[in-house]
């Protein structure tokens, strides 16, 4: 573990990323989550460096746990949208990475809704890229959080049976848990519309269902996906209740799981459509835990890509 290392390197998917690597964030998480549960959470690591939250899109929960995340680790963080920025007079993308380059920024979290965004943002400046969703590609830090999570609940994921349910075709979370999961010995099993679920992503070693009570039988984990409306442009199913009633996720649905199973949900939640509101609130639901452990995996990521290191260095 000591030799891997992710200092200096870019964030902008888990298809590139090794198991190892995988495992230090996790790792590193751990202590960190520490932190974040600690009355006193400001751990100077990162102080002296400089942070862009650069979000091209809507976010509240990726955006807040990133702002806080290097807030907690002492870093001098700026959040930057296009309405609150030179990008709303007309300065192009590349200008504007560069002025944040220029100003000294050490690394740039960034959201933006063209697929391969972040990759063209390496090309054009020096600073650390940190990838916070980028279209329909990847969303590498939502997968990592989802593993800690898992990771808090059962012993190993390796051979865990999840479940990913729904609108995988827009879903950057999805490729990304496919991704990470699949490299940590996880099976993957995807469950959704025709429309929205391809057999061709059987290519990627994942099981794919159009029947989600079939997908659902003896799973250690389901997660469910948020039908992304404002990604849809055509009509993929006929009705939000025919989508509810034929594939979210409700108690009856769930008994097929194992009784342990864990439910996941990246938010936000249209409750009633993807899941019904008493899964979501059960028991069995991680949701609520999902946030904090973001912050957490969050803070992880920035402090291995800026400062490097294992973890070793933090007291906890």
């Amino acid at each position: 573990m000591g030799q891997v290392s992710l200092k200096g390197k870019h964030l902008l998917g888990l298809q590139n990323v090794s198991p190892e690597e995988i495992k230090l964030i996790l790792n590193v998480a751990k202590k960190m989550k520490k932190i974040v549960l600690s009355d006193d959470k400001k751990v100077p690591v990162l102080k002296g460096k400089s942070i862009v939250n650069l979000f091209m899109e809507p976010s509240t929960r990726t955006r807040s746990s990133f702002e806080l995340a290097g807030k907690y680790l002492g870093a001098d963080v700026i959040n930057l949208s296009p309405s609150g920025s030179s990008m709303g007079k007309g300065e192009s993308f590349r200008d504007t990475l560069l002025t944040l380059s220029y100003m000294g920024t050490d690394a740039i979290v960034m959201r933006h809704s063209a697929e391969g965004a972040p990759l063209y943002a390496t090309k054009a400046v020096d600073p650390i890229i940190i990838n916070a969703g980028d279209g329909a590609h990847e969303h590498p830090t939502q997968a990592l959080l989802d593993m800690y999570s898992i990771l808090e609940k059962k012993e190993s994921i390796e051979g865990l049976k999840v479940v990913i349910l729904g609108d995988i075709m827009h879903s950057r979370v999805a490729r990304s848990n496919i991704y990470g999961l699949t490299k940590m010995g996880a099976k993957v099993h995807l469950a959704g519309p025709r429309t929205m679920v391809y057999p061709e992503l059987e290519k990627l070693g994942v099981t794919v269902h159009h029947d989600i009570r079939e997908a659902v039988v003896d799973a250690d984990v389901v997660n469910v996906l948020r039908i992304q409306l404002e990604r849809i442009h055509s009509a993929l199913y006929p009705t939000n209740r025919e989508y509810a009633r034929i594939f979210g996720i409700n108690n009856d649905v769930l008994k097929l799981a194992k009784d342990d199973v864990m439910v996941m949900h990246p938010g936000p939640m249209n409750r009633g459509l993807e899941i019904a509101p008493d899964v979501a609130y059960s028991d069995q639901s991680v949701i609520q835990e999902q946030v904090r452990n973001g912050v957490a995996v969050r803070m992880a990521v920035l402090y291995l890509t800026i400062i490097g290191g294992d973890g070793s260095e933090l007291a906890y």
